[in-house]
């Protein structure tokens, strides 16, 4: 199903640059993470290239939160592949795939998806994953088709090349899902819980019970947080799609600790200008770091996961 990130040491990264080559010599697509200044690295990402029996990859990003965030972003990478296909092959049993047929039989294959994902955590016994959940948003590409499915707050853009110039411009693919955003507040709020933000950071909502400051979510929608999800916190992923073009280059997918501290400008820029495709989830990472310890001093930086999928083989740059 294609190369994984794990939890990570205190002491590691890791890199999957000389892993996944999807174009003869020249890897297309690279993964990379690095540990912020928790004990462990709550992220996890994949990328399948040729998944399952189809012409498709798939890749994706997973924010682990709460105390076994870690065990959530892991079991949600490892199964949500497999669920994906099962969905998939079982509505093509009874329709035969066209264009217009097989997206919408990839939207109903996510979304039910997603759904026995969440019912699969909510037995496992192992672990209280009441107060502990994950972000996942993926990626899907078969041929000119582009799919984006994501849940909470990490973040898809694409890399396009201007219409009237050659500087790369960002397209950003998903919505972060944030107690902020009305929909989602007035979701939350219909079925009792609370969207407040703390006297130390006001502007930054949150999700709590309706009697308790607890947990205190910082988005609406995740894998796990079972306490919270009879208060309209829900795994129902938004899914869409886009027709790619010859100007569209690349995709990144990244936790949201890339995403507090660059731009998807930022970020898109520095994935271009990467020395190779392989090379550029190490840069996006590696960018975010130095922008936390600017911002920061250190004192707290954020686990920074991205995955980076080029459609094409890129000029280097001249500025490289």
């Amino acid at each position: 199903m294609g190369v994984c990130l794990s939890k990570l040491p205190s002491s590691e990264i890791y890199s999957s640059d000389y892993l996944n080559h999807g174009h003869g010599n020249r890897s297309l697509y690279s993964l990379y993470s690095h540990i912020g200044t928790r004990p462990i690295n709550q992220d996890s990402a994949l990328h399948s290239q040729g998944f399952g029996m189809t012409d498709a990859s798939l890749c994706g990003v997973f924010d682990g939160h709460g105390p076994h965030g870690h065990v959530v972003s892991q079991q949600v990478r490892n199964r949500l592949p497999l669920l994906l296909l099962n969905q998939r092959i079982d509505r093509l049993k009874s329709v035969p795939p066209n264009f217009d047929m097989d997206l919408k039989i990839w939207n109903e294959a996510i979304e039910s998806s997603f759904q026995k994902m969440d019912a699969e955590l909510e037995i496992l016994r192992k672990v209280d994953l009441s107060c502990s959940g994950t972000t996942a948003v993926v990626a899907i590409t078969q041929g000119e088709d582009l799919i984006i499915a994501n849940l909470g707050d990490s973040r898809a853009i694409l890399g396009r090349i201007g219409d009237n110039n050659n500087s790369i411009e960002s397209v950003q693919l998903s919505t972060d899902h944030k107690p902020s955003l009305t929909k989602e507040g007035d979701r939350i709020r219909s079925m009792n819980g609370r969207v407040v933000g703390l006297k130390r950071e006001p502007e930054s909502k949150r999700v709590w019970l309706p009697n308790e400051y607890m947990p205190g979510l910082a988005m609406s929608r995740a894998f796990g947080d079972f306490i919270l999800k009879p208060y309209g916190v829900i795994s129902v992923p938004d899914v869409t799609h886009r027709r790619l073009t010859p100007n569209d280059q690349f995709i990144v997918l990244a936790t949201d600790g890339v995403w507090d501290v660059l731009s998807n400008d930022e970020v898109a820029k520095v994935a271009w200008e990467a020395k190779t495709e392989a090379a550029a989830a190490k840069a996006v990472v590696k960018a975010a770091r130095a922008a936390w310890k600017r911002s920061t001093h250190s004192i707290k930086i954020d686990d920074c996961t991205a995955v980076c999928h080029f459609f094409h083989n890129k000029h280097l740059n001249a500025l490289v």
